[in-house]
């Protein structure tokens, strides 16, 4: 049965659509791109975020607040988020323990349906996690997670960090991160000491619903010794030049190593090329370990929403980017 057919079956019709959520917590914030403070001052790591089609903004973060999946609702990206009083995945796929889920991240289908892609700790080793999907009516949920996972070698040490990217001919991938470290070593994040495990970063192909593989996975970015023990949180996007901007994360995320950094590339399977520093890092804007980050168009300008460090874990923050040539700026 398909995902699409299990949300009919168990009666999640597309009404659920008017009967919106409760806004639980709510916190003031500052103008629109300003200032350096979280926009949700509240623990939400690895926050993903999607604008629906009447302008509401979602943000989904890793298990937290009492929810496997939590959901947070903005009026616009950088000011006024709040969180929603609902758990957007209650039921992770049979294979996961049903904890520990992590990075999800939420698409619209041409058909109107959300997928989330998300990280499932996997119950016959709660040692790693693989790669889950699951489908909507509303961006908010319950999403009817699939009975297998999407994307879990366990010999290479499963997969995290799932994040889709569709491009400008309409094809859909889903890129992540090869959960090396999970079986390294030891050292930072487990994967200092050599020999040092690969970490790559994989494209996978995608049907038009979002979660039917087309072909092999295709690496595209690995970890560097510049890197540390890994990099991850993939996110892409595609600039009206025809530049492919890979977002992702690099050091230890338990560490002030931790950073948001990029690669660009004319081509969405490279070769991309680096950044030659961290878009933002320790120290700057007074943020501490910052990482995670999603990229999104709004308007004529790149946001995006990562976490940093805060008082009651990872907290949100969202900032408009500059784009000049390949390099890319914030605008904190």
């Amino acid at each position: 049965m398909s995902l699409l057919n299990m949300l009919v079956a168990i009666g999640l019709s597309s009404n659920l659509a008017h009967a919106g959520p409760v806004i639980r917590s709510q916190f003031p914030t500052q103008p629109d791109g300003a200032g350096d403070a979280p926009v949700f001052n509240q623990n939400f790591p690895d926050p993903s975020i999607i604008q629906t089609q009447d302008g509401t903004w979602y943000g989904f973060a890793t298990s937290g607040n009492g929810k496997q999946i939590q959901v947070a609702q903005g009026g616009t990206l950088y000011q006024q988020w709040g969180l929603l009083d609902v758990d957007a995945l209650p039921q992770p796929g049979a294979w996961t323990t049903g904890d520990n889920t992590w990075a999800p991240d939420v698409h619209q289908m041409d058909d109107g349906t959300y997928v989330m892609y998300y990280s499932g700790e996997v119950a016959q080793n709660r040692a790693h996690h693989c790669i889950g999907t699951a489908v909507s009516y509303t961006p908010y949920g319950p999403y009817v997670a699939a009975d297998e996972p999407f994307a879990c070698d366990l010999s290479i040490g499963g997969a995290i960090d799932p994040s889709g990217f569709q491009d400008a001919d309409g094809t859909r991938y889903v890129l992540y991160k090869i959960d090396g470290n999970s079986v390294g070593h030891g050292g930072s994040c487990g994967n200092t000491i050599a020999p040092i495990a690969p970490t790559p970063i994989m494209l996978q192909q995608v049907a038009a619903d979002g979660v039917t593989k087309i072909g092999d996975p295709y690496p595209i970015l690995d970890r560097t010794d510049e890197d540390g023990p890994l990099v991850e949180a993939p996110s892409m996007l595609l600039t009206d030049t025809g530049l492919y901007i890979l977002f992702f994360s690099s050091g230890c995320y338990l560490e002030s190593t931790y950073n948001v950094n990029y690669a660009t590339s004319t081509s969405v399977f490279g070769p991309f090329q680096r950044a030659p520093h961290p878009m933002i890092r320790t120290g700057e804007y007074t943020l501490q370990a910052p990482g995670g980050a999603t990229a999104v168009n709004v308007g004529d300008q790149v946001g995006i929403a990562f976490h940093a460090n805060c008082p009651d874990g990872r907290c949100m923050y969202t900032t408009p980017t500059i784009l000049q040539g390949r390099e890319v700026r914030v605008e904190m």
